[in-house]
């Protein structure tokens, strides 16, 4: 089943993500390996695709896992997290309806 890891980050994480971004990526490198992402990305805090040093407000990725705590385990454990990136995390099953 799909599920929507919904991320908000502290004030001023910019510096967070870029310490952590490598290993945040190799992460869902395996999941996109997996044919289990269907897509990951940050929230600019511009309105802008390049956020350059305005940094990021957020995170989505919607990738499939076993069951809702497979989900969470896995939101849990990413680098982000543990580098103090995110205020907030949030995990929801997620029905995918367009495209089909």
């Amino acid at each position: 089943m799909l599920y929507c890891i919904l991320s908000t980050d502290v004030e001023n994480s910019l510096p967070l993500r870029k310490s952590a971004r490598p290993a945040h990526l190799r992460r869902l490198e395996i999941l996109q390996n997996e044919g289990r992402l269907v897509l990951a990305g940050p929230f600019p805090a511009i309105d802008s695709s390049e956020a350059g040093e305005a940094g990021f407000t957020g995170s989505l990725i919607v990738a499939e896992f076993a069951d809702l705590a497979a989900a969470q385990a896995w939101a849990d454990d990413d680098p982000y997290v543990a580098a103090r990136v995110y205020a907030d995390v949030v995990v929801k099953p997620f029905k995918q309806v367009f495209p089909k």
